[in-house]
């Protein structure tokens, strides 16, 4: 009989997104690969610092079945080392005593095509052409973004998520960036009972929710927040799809084109995911952030 992780939270997540290898690809950038296997080898036993997803991933790990202590969560390492140059990244994973056993190592091709064999809710990576690829292929995938705010390693674990393009489809969007904020809202009120259609996200958010609900309400280690550029009266077709989803958020803010960054630092978030790549680099600064690169600002963006 075959071992089987389907039951748990899936996330997979690349060698540089979950440590700090800024030197060692700065070497492969600049001097070749044969001089970046010399150097993770000889640097095997150096412990690795924490790259931008480290806190989460400790925090996702904690997480255990009230009633059995079973892990929730299963920690799937994609790398493009080879399993050679792999061994650093595995010894420091034992010495920062993270519970990760699954890998796969691809030598240098990109590993996104092992997320769906895996069966992952999530992929976090810093390499953006393997997220593009992984949202090409219906998984939720973020690419991590450089991060100077403070990492919190006790408290509950708080996710955050922008609307449009990352939890919704982006059809309201491509109204409003197509005719303007008063068209956007002229649909989105004519339009208000009619749930939106799911975004790359809407499967990770259900999937986190079925975690919360093995918790008591009171002693839930997770919470979630919709973080939105909405407002009244756009604010009622985001309801009406929750609904129909049949999925929740802990929290909702429709700020009404307000910089999100000082809402995100109040929410305490331990990562927001968000499509557009200005608000990205406004949050960053505040909380650890990930772009979503997907639906029309996307397209705006690769345009340019």
């Amino acid at each position: 009989m075959f071992a089987s992780i389907r039951e748990k939270l899936v996330v997979a997540i690349t060698s540089r997104a979950l440590f700090d290898l800024s030197e060692s690809h700065r070497i492969f950038e600049e001097e070749g690969i044969e001089a970046y296997q010399g150097y993770q080898i000889s640097h095997e036993n150096k412990l690795l610092e924490e790259g931008p997803a480290f806190s989460l991933i400790k925090k996702l790990l904690a997480l255990q079945n009230p009633k059995t202590k079973d892990p929730l969560v299963e920690i799937i390492l994609l790398s493009r080392n080879s399993a050679d140059t792999g061994l650093r990244i595995f010894n420091s994973i034992k010495a920062y005593d993270l519970n990760i056993t699954r890998a796969a190592f691809t030598n240098g091709e990109s590993p996104y095509r092992y997320i769906e064999a895996f069966g992952a809710d999530l992929f976090l990576s810093v390499h953006a052409k393997d997220v593009q690829q992984a949202l090409n292929a219906r998984c939720a995938a973020a690419a991590l973004l450089p991060s100077t705010a403070n990492h919190h390693d006790d408290g509950p674990l708080k996710i955050a998520f922008d609307g449009d393009a990352v939890l919704f489809s982006d059809e309201a969007e491509r109204v409003f960036q197509a005719q303007g904020l008063d068209a956007f809202r002229a649909s989105e009120s004519k339009a208000a009972k009619t749930p939106l259609q799911p975004g790359p996200f809407q499967g990770f958010l259900r999937a986190l929710q079925t975690v919360q609900q093995l918790f008591p309400p009171d002693a839930c280690p997770i919470r979630t927040a919709l973080v939105t550029a909405r407002d009244a009266p756009a604010h009622e077709r985001v309801i009406h799809t929750l609904r129909a989803w049949n999925i929740r958020t802990d929290e909702a803010l429709f700020l009404g084109g307000l910089d999100k960054s000082e809402f995100l630092k109040a929410f305490d978030a331990d990562i927001f995911f968000d499509d557009q790549i200005g608000h990205c680099e406004s949050t960053q600064k505040h909380v650890p952030t990930a772009h979503v690169p997907h639906g029309v600002m996307q397209e705006i963006q690769d345009a340019k």
